[in-house]
């Protein structure tokens, strides 16, 4: 029988919005147990996106797999009860700004004496120290500070905007990840656990292979793919023109009509009003996609998400989007965690939880805690509900 690689994992996610919560739900598509830390005043995502069952499409998507336990951590017996969880837990996520783990009474070297075994990965945008680690950061302003946004406009010759999609919190979550298992299997040799500090701008930087040039202050502009008109819409082509060209005129047979004594300027401008005459030159889509893939080029339709999502072959064959419940007596589709593995069990198969749905079950397996215990934290707000 197929195990979870993750199966015996115990995590505490105290984080919020998007890189932490990134990085709990794919630790709970591999098999953690994996408790969201949720305040009464609730994850403001649960305000994003389409309400199903009293969930939006963002929580759902980035909390799916979870348990949830709702603590008050303003009040000092909320914040005692969570010092209980740690003692029993592998991990805690947290990306509060630097600072505010302190003034709980919950800090690094706080836990680190309650549980020395425990491995926290904490996410913030400039890091747990320094002359910026108490700015408030989210992805616009990684995206501006570290240039990205710049050189967006730049290359599009458009304003200066905000990009298409949160990439620093994804790199962060993802790099807080790998953090994590390896602060993992450092805690197998070692038997104790660490903090794992993670920037979101160090975590854009070296995702991002662009920037590597600027530290030898020159600008290189490598693999300048385009989109070309193309019969049937427009499509992308991978790589310089000047291979791309190469490949057409000897393989595809595209002509070169410049002549020896045509200018440099000239002949570039000659060989693509060919190339991409070469591409409209086409009866249908299916005889075009055969040549360009008969010469090895690299290339990809330009299509919306939409489009992507209901035709793409590649993510029907790999169940990439699976239906789970809805919590309204159907089911909504979910995109998968990317992992497959050969000799485990790994995914989704439950929906995002609803504000604290787990209390009573979480804390009578967790600590043991009897049922007149746990009510006398209900009633004293310390453990809130809200369930449709």
């Amino acid at each position: 029988m197929q195990d979870s690689p993750l199966g015996n994992l115990k995590v505490l996610d105290m984080s919020r919005v998007l890189a932490g919560p990134f990085a709990g739900r794919l630790l709970a598509d591999m098999g953690a147990e994996v408790i969201k830390i949720e305040p009464p005043e609730r994850d403001i995502t649960r305000n994003w996106g389409k309400q199903i069952g009293g969930i939006s499409g963002f929580y759902h998507q980035q909390n799916a797999g979870k348990k949830n336990l709702c603590i008050d951590l303003k009040q000092p017996s909320g914040i005692q009860l969570l010092k209980q969880l740690v003692k029993k837990a592998d991990v805690l996520l947290e990306n509060f700004r630097p600072g505010v783990m302190q003034k709980l009474g919950i800090d690094w070297p706080t836990l680190h004496a309650i549980n020395p075994t425990l491995v926290m990965v904490s996410i913030s945008g400039f890091g747990q120290d320094g002359p910026e680690s108490t700015r408030p950061a989210y992805a616009p302003i990684i995206h501006a500070e570290t240039g990205s946004i710049l050189r967006q406009a730049e290359k599009t010759g458009g304003a200066e905007k905000e990009m298409s999609m949160a990439f620093a919190d994804t790199n962060a979550g993802l790099h807080g990840l790998v953090g994590l298992l390896a602060a993992l299997l450092k805690r197998q040799q070692t038997g104790v656990g660490q903090q794992v500090d993670v920037s979101m701008v160090d975590a854009m930087l070296i995702n991002d292979e662009q920037t590597n040039f600027f530290l030898d202050d020159v600008q290189v502009q490598t693999g300048a793919s385009e989109v070309w008109s193309a019969t049937g819409g427009p499509i992308m082509i991978a790589g310089d023109f000047r291979h791309i060209w190469r490949v057409a005129n000897k393989q595809l047979g595209v002509k070169d009509t410049s002549a020896a004594a045509t200018s440099l300027e000239q002949k570039i401008s000659l060989r693509r009003a060919a190339f991409q005459n070469y591409l409209q030159s086409f009866n249908n889509r299916a005889d075009l996609l055969d040549a360009l893939d008969s010469a090895n080029l690299a290339f990809g339709g330009v299509y919306n998400s939409s489009e992507f999502l209901k035709n793409s072959a590649t993510l029907k064959h790999r169940a990439s989007i699976q239906q789970v419940d809805d919590r309204a007596g159907g089911t909504r589709p979910t995109f998968q965690s990317p992992y497959r593995f050969s000799d485990s069990v790994s995914g989704l198969n439950k929906g995002a939880p609803h504000l604290g749905e787990h209390n009573r079950s979480i804390l009578q397996q967790w600590l043991d805690m009897d049922l007149k215990e746990i009510v006398s934290l209900e009633e004293a707000s310390i453990l809130q509900q809200q369930i449709p």
